[in-house]
């Protein structure tokens, strides 16, 4: 259910991107002295087109060549300095999912053939380890809508002048292409075999695919092994994503591109550290002493007896003796993927092997 929901976040936002690319492009000159048509150019447009305009006369009295690109450069680093509360936030859930992922695994086999269930099950926990699944998407809700504005701002720049021939290293216009040429210019450069467009102008959608792969790659918080079908579909999801991202960018001023990469590149910075504790969440300590909480609170059980193991059980207790697991001290010395071996050779149901040597152990003399 969850991931239904985020996949379902996700087309949404896409079709809300097409929806809002498609009107309130202002194409050809524009009048400056001309007032905004309606609240979106008002509060959204207007505003990031004087913000550029203010950085770029900023950095081009400082003497600055590219003064253009550099003012998207560091437009985007504003918006992630503002974002950095959030981010920190998104950051927090995604390592808070990756500890409960052997949980929620667990979840999955026990209830697999009851989908409802399950999701009741899954719900309920999230809720007791004090996590939100979701709570990695509000930074994306906040940059579609400056993505999509800045979109209309870089048409509305060159309507205005101010962007059109305006190079970037290797960029030879930040405006190009605009919105009546589209990804028309790839058959035209190719046709025309203007090898030098084509590889000034797909630097940054190929960077712009490869980038948003990583940032992916470092928020993912299923497991490689997981067999759950809606994790795959997730999977796949994400999958594509940048690489329709990518043709997006085919398509529209190269300044968008150069926005998205940049942010692309200082959200792979922001994880880095975050992820590896530079920005340690207040929240794990308690996240994971609710997860472990069952299992640190488990009762004692007496003699050598496996069987009072959870999970474990008689039949399952036999065929470990069977196999010369016998005692605590013979199961808290073996491996999982011995106790997988011993089990499926049993064609017994696949149990919690970490937890059974863990409880052994606690009951083990001899690692007292």
């Amino acid at each position: 259910m969850k991931h239904k929901r985020k996949i379902g976040l996700v087309l949404v936002l896409i079709l809300a991107a097409l929806l809002l690319a498609g009107c309130g492009v202002q194409r050809g000159p524009i009048d400056p002295e001309a007032p905004a048509e309606g609240a979106w150019q008002a509060l959204v447009v207007f505003p990031l087109t004087e913000a550029l305009m203010f950085l770029n006369k900023l950095i081009d009295n400082a003497g600055i060549p590219y003064s253009y690109g550099w003012a998207i450069i560091v437009f985007t680093i504003i918006i992630k300095l503002v974002t950095l509360p959030l981010t920190i936030k998104q950051m927090q859930s995604t390592k808070a999912m990756q500890f409960l992922q052997p949980q929620l695994q667990e979840l999955q086999k026990k209830y697999a053939k009851d989908r409802e269930t399950l999701a009741q099950k899954q719900m309920e926990f999230y809720k007791e380890a004090g996590v939100s699944p979701m709570g990695g998407c509000l930074p994306l809700l906040i940059q579609f809508p400056i993505l999509i504005g800045l979109y209309n701002a870089l048409y509305r720049l060159a309507g205005l002048g101010e962007l059109v021939n305006q190079r970037f290293f290797w960029i030879p216009d930040l405006s190009f292409p605009d919105a009546t040429v589209g990804t028309a210019w790839l058959t035209q450069a190719w046709q025309a075999k203007d090898w030098t467009q084509l590889i000034s102008y797909l630097i940054l959608p190929i960077l712009l695919v490869v980038t948003q792969l990583v940032v992916q790659k470092m928020t993912q918080t299923t497991s490689a092994g997981s067999d759950d079908p809606q994790q795959g579909m997730m999977k796949q999801m994400m999958l594509i994503m940048p690489i329709m991202f990518g043709w997006i960018t085919l398509g529209v001023p190269s300044g968008l591109a150069l926005y998205w990469v940049v942010s692309n590149v200082l959200s792979l910075v922001q994880q880095y550290f975050t992820l590896r504790g530079v920005h340690p969440a207040a929240e794990t300590p308690k996240i994971e002493a609710k997860a472990r909480k069952a299992e640190i609170e488990a009762p004692a059980v007496a003699g050598d007896n496996l069987a009072l193991i959870k999970g474990v059980g008689d039949k399952t207790a036999s065929v470990l003796a069977a196999a010369g697991i016998a005692t605590f001290t013979d199961l808290a010395s073996a491996d999982e993927t011995q106790l997988a071996n011993v089990i499926d050779a049993a064609g017994l149901p696949s149990g919690n092997y970490a937890y059974w040597i863990k409880q052994a152990a606690r009951h083990d003399p001899g690692s007292a």
